[in-house]
């Protein structure tokens, strides 16, 4: 592996916290290069689950972790982290590198995206209200304060000044709602980076260091493909790009440097939030699916959407990405039916839809075409061999290869370590 990516092809949710954590039993170095707080991974050690939101899954492995220049961070957020894994035994405080490049969330992103979902009324994106989208806005129009920022004061008392006066005119003149403390912002950021400035360094200078060293480096994005801010189901996206092709600029390394890229994906399809969703089944099916397959979101609890398996979905996701090899997680959870439809194709208006639509508007009017799967009606959560699967689930497996044009190399039947199949 020296270089190994791990992305989401469907709309986030994928198990790419599992993925990760395997992965990086095997990995000297692991990489977030994009996203924020309002994504999460999960893992369970035995009966004790971790959640993650902005330090890399590798922590729980004792890897090397790096927060990559394209993450927005909030830096409470990042100390609760610190704090709770610490509390349970995981060290943190000696594993983690955060860019100098990062950009930071602060009180008034926050404030701004929960005023501008209420704003939006039926027509909300269903954000998560984290401040991301504000922060990486705050980003693109270079205003933003980076983590490099905060180790001279002089400069960033000027920095968080004009940014907050610009904010407050904002928060007080378009939303109506209440303005912020410019020097509560500036002491609250002083005294986090007393705690987290040893911590602050060029992240892309170590990255490269381990590769020039052929040491074994795993990235991992936040997210999935179909949110995309550019090829994703926009305007319901997240504010950044978990495509495989940000690795180059989200963690500073060439795009040359890339050896392998590996895809996530259910058995079946979830997302959460507000959008087209062509496969989503009936609420009836979805929910004793969402109690089996824990199909609630890690950050916010939300339930998530459910559907069947959307070739049309992860097909685009391996042409984005360049993807080599897919994981499939959850196949435990398709263990109950007799017949399992997948969606092998769109039609709108009575035509075939060759490719999965750019605008939402057709995505809305297409169709889902079904080829019906026989079921296996066993439990496979014990499974440790491909071979020893039901046929039925094997030729599943063997389908979704042929439908979206890669190879699965990982099969996953449970939430716990040790409930994986490697091909």
């Amino acid at each position: 592996m020296p270089a190994r990516v791990v992305v989401g092809s469907q709309w986030g949710d994928e198990g790419k916290g599992r993925v990760v954590d395997l992965l990086a039993a095997d990995a000297d170095v692991v990489v977030r290069y994009q996203g924020g707080n309002n994504a999460g991974h999960t893992v369970w050690i035995g009966e004790q689950k971790f959640a993650v939101h902005l330090i890399p899954m590798g922590v729980l492995r004792g890897k090397p972790c790096l927060l990559g220049a394209g993450m927005v961070i909030d830096l409470d957020v990042l100390l609760e982290e610190e704090s709770e894994l610490g509390s349970r035994g995981v060290p943190v405080r000696g594993n983690i590198r955060i860019s100098e490049n990062a950009h930071l969330i602060l009180q008034y992103h926050k404030l701004i995206e929960a005023a501008e979902e209420e704003r939006r009324g039926e027509r909300a994106i269903g954000t998560t209200r984290r401040g991301i989208g504000p922060a990486y806005e705050d980003k693109a129009a270079r205003r933003g304060i980076r983590m490099g920022d905060l180790r001279d004061s002089d400069a960033l008392a000027e920095k968080v000044d004009t940014v907050v006066t610009y904010k407050n005119l904002l928060l007080k003149n378009v939303y109506k709602s209440p303005t912020v403390d410019p020097d509560k912002i500036y002491n609250d950021l002083r005294v986090l980076h007393d705690h987290f400035g040893e911590m602050v360094c060029d992240t892309s200078l170590i990255v490269q260091e381990a590769l020039d060293k052929g040491q074994r480096v795993l990235f991992e994005g936040a997210h999935g493909t179909m949110l995309d801010i550019d090829w994703g189901t926009y305007p319901y996206v997240t504010s950044s790009n978990p495509l495989s092709g940000e690795v180059a600029a989200g963690a500073g390394v060439s795009p040359k440097a890339l050896d392998q890229i590996t895809g996530v994906t259910k058995a079946y399809t979830t997302r959460v939030g507000a959008g087209p969703f062509p496969t989503e089944m009936a609420e009836e099916i979805a929910a004793s699916m969402r109690d089996a397959g824990g199909e609630f979101g890690s950050t916010t609890g939300r339930a998530r959407r459910i559907g069947w398996f959307d070739a049309m979905v992860v097909k685009k996701s391996v042409r984005l990405n360049g993807i080599d090899s897919l994981a499939i997680t959850h196949l435990d959870v398709l263990g109950r039916f007799d017949e399992i439809p997948v969606c092998v194709g769109y039609r709108c208006g009575g035509e075939e839809v060759s490719d999965f639509p750019n605008q939402i508007e057709e995505l809305a009017r297409c169709e889902p075409v079904y080829e019906t799967l026989p079921g296996w009606r066993a439990d496979t959560s014990q499974v440790k061999r491909f071979g020893d699967l039901p046929e039925n689930a094997r030729a599943y497996v063997r389908r979704i290869e042929e439908l979206v044009g890669a190879p699965v190399s990982h099969v996953l039947v449970g939430r716990q370590r040790g409930q994986d199949i490697v091909l």
